[in-house]
């Protein structure tokens, strides 16, 4: 266990943005991780607890109390039937588990190729992109409630998985994720391919299978060319991901959003829409931006939005968080003014809402 005072957050966080934590506890064990938690929650202090910092924005003035980093590592497989269940501590990262399982012919997971971030956030977020989300493929979640004071294993049916959300998201004061277990197939071929610009991409029909190699190759590609796998040399890939969620609308919302657009954007012009299996209608976000008048790049100033993804906020260099949050609204207000369409943040706002 490290522990430092007055540390600064922003290098810990892919936006780059935030001020210092009053105290910065890192945890390389299990036993560690949760006597600081423990300790903390018994003296009553704030606690903010960070993985690999890809989903969160901190704000301007720092944590005035303790941020406990999730560094704990361990894997270990079973297997099971015609698969294997491979649970996965929190502190893993989790582009290298799934290019392990790539590797290993297990299949599951491959889609989600270059998401940043740990495994300890793949259940709170239930993770998904190119038509997979963890959800799939969690059949447990074991994690310490801080409410309780006890580690509980949940089944995946208690995780409350929905769209970008779980019952840990829902309350994330009282979960801290210690371990996530898998259950993946054996095979060389992935997942059928629901996506349709992946299977484009594949060049295979929607419903087909391919290489896992090459479901994976290809979703790096994709997010290589919408500034989603993080480099460096990049300022795009300086960012929190989507900054905004899909809407997923009841069916008079979507008609009501379908009489906005013909009245707005006439005859001939739709919005992409899909069935989100839940009885609910998803439709794109980035249309819905981009047709409210932000295009990629747009915004002149530190903060601004992607010159690849509209969908991605950035930091393009010496922005403050609060420079990222005025963007943020104004895309927000945009969408609303035009089409009556309230967007929900991805990330979490530490100490902030939009």
């Amino acid at each position: 266990m490290l522990v430092r005072r007055d540390a600064p957050l922003a290098p810990l966080t892919t936006l780059r943005l935030g001020g210092p934590a009053r105290r910065l506890v890192t945890a390389y064990d299990e036993p560690s991780l949760l006597e600081v938690v423990r300790t903390v929650d018994a003296a009553g202090e704030p606690l903010l607890v960070l993985g690999g910092g890809s989903n969160v924005v901190l704000p301007d003035d720092g944590f005035d109390g303790t941020v406990v980093r999730v560094a704990v590592h361990g894997l270990r497989g079973a297997r099971q039937g015609d698969g294997v269940q491979l649970t996965v501590a929190a502190g893993e990262d989790w582009d290298a588990l799934v290019a392990l399982c790539v590797a290993d012919g297990l299949v599951g997971i491959e889609a989600l190729s270059g998401i940043p971030g740990l495994i300890g956030a793949s259940p709170i977020q239930n993770i998904g992109a190119y038509g997979q989300e963890v959800a799939q493929t969690v059949t447990a979640v074991r994690a310490y409630d801080r409410m309780a004071g006890t580690v509980v294993e949940l089944a995946a049916e208690r995780c409350g998985f929905a769209y970008r959300s779980s019952a840990f998201k829902s309350e994330p004061h009282r979960w801290l994720v210690l371990e996530v277990a898998f259950a993946l197939t054996v095979g060389e071929q992935s997942a059928p391919v629901t996506y349709a610009e992946l299977a484009r991409t594949l060049g295979v029909q929607v419903g087909d299978r391919a290489p896992l190699a090459d479901v994976r190759e290809a979703v790096l590609a994709l997010r290589r060319g919408k500034g989603m796998v993080l480099d460096a040399a990049d300022p795009d890939t300086r960012s929190a991901g989507s900054f905004f969620t899909n809407p997923h609308l009841s069916p008079p919302a979507a008609c009501a959003l379908r009489a906005q657009v013909l009245d707005r954007c006439g005859p001939g012009v739709s919005v992409p829409e899909w069935p989100d299996g839940r009885g609910r209608v998803k439709v794109s976000a980035a249309w819905l931006i981009e047709r409210s008048g932000f295009g990629k790049g747009h915004f002149d100033g530190p903060a601004g939005i992607s010159g690849k993804h509209t969908l991605a906020l950035v930091n393009r260099g010496g922005a403050r968080t609060a420079d990222l949050l005025d963007v943020a609204r104004q895309v927000r207000d945009g969408v609303r003014g035009a089409f009556g369409v309230e967007l929900e943040p991805e990330p979490v706002l530490v100490g902030a809402t939009l």
